[in-house]
């Protein structure tokens, strides 16, 4: 690791002079680690990753989530979720096809959410398709006072049913009892930083526990606003060998759509939380 170039205002960082491998030594492990909880956003550019280093590298960071979409995943490593418009003798290869993707948390909708995913370039359209991350750190902490009074100790319905009905394809009956609808807080303390992010997202929060529908709305609403100002988030235009590594614990994130006529592959990990801190508090 040579140098670090800032990605955006208040978050993220384009990590140069590193190439991920299977191998690397547990003083750039280390390195890559203090790094990521400094910035939340990671990228490494020109990589050439097979699965089995993507799987490993992913590793250094946490347990591995075998996603509850397993229709999407690798045959060789299931660790690796597949996102993808392509198709193999008419069977869709992956998840999210290539329509817009909206601001969403990864498995928000599970009791011991991840704390990092790993997205990796395959295969690229020649334009479209970038991927926009929100800075829910720095949105909560220039939130005005009385806001975060209300927010405290309040939970929200987190729904993977309700983020499939807007983006995606519906869930089979074992994977709906693998991903039922459950509260979490809205404001989360990071599992490892012990920082303070807001822990919310339009794709996936359907209502705040206890409140008035009305009220809960209209929360909602100005939150979902709040967070998504420009000077909280950043949008990467993807290159081949491109890798992205994301603090999912305090980072949002979407997707622009793309032209269904061209290919795209993404492959990616979700990294879990050391199982003691599991359940966000």
């Amino acid at each position: 690791m040579q140098d670090t170039r800032p990605l955006a205002l208040t978050f993220g960082a384009e990590v140069s002079g590193y190439t991920i491998s299977s191998t690397t030594s547990s003083e750039d492990n280390l390195a890559i680690k203090s790094i990521w909880a400094k910035h939340k956003l990671l990228l490494f550019r020109n990589q050439n990753l097979d699965e089995e280093t993507l799987v490993d590298f992913s590793r250094v960071f946490g347990d591995l989530e075998i996603h509850v979409r397993t229709e999407y995943l690798s045959s060789d490593f299931p660790e690796v979720l597949y996102v993808s418009n392509m198709q193999n003798n008419g069977k869709k290869v992956g998840i999210l096809a290539d329509t817009e993707v909206g601001w969403h948390y990864d498995q928000i909708y599970l009791p011991r959410p991840a704390v990092g995913s790993l997205l990796m370039a395959h295969t690229l359209p020649p334009s479209g398709g970038n991927t926009e991350f929100a800075d829910m750190t720095t949105a909560y902490s220039e939130l005005p006072e009385e806001v975060k009074g209300r927010l405290d100790g309040v939970r929200a319905v987190q729904s993977y049913e309700a983020f499939n009905s807007a983006y995606s394809v519906p869930t089979s009956k074992e994977q709906k009892k693998r991903s039922p609808d459950l509260d979490h807080p809205i404001v989360r303390s990071h599992p490892i930083t012990g920082e303070k992010a807001l822990y919310l997202c339009p794709g996936m929060t359907t209502e705040i526990v206890g409140w008035d529908a009305a009220d809960s709305r209209a929360m909602l609403d100005y939150l979902f606003e709040w967070t998504i100002q420009p000077r909280y988030v950043y949008s990467h235009a993807w290159q081949p060998g491109d890798a992205l590594l994301w603090d999912n614990a305090c980072t949002m994130h979407r997707r622009d759509p793309f032209d269904q006529n061209h290919d795209r592959l993404m492959k990616r990990t979700t990294i879990l939380p050391p199982a003691e801190l599991a359940v966000p508090v």
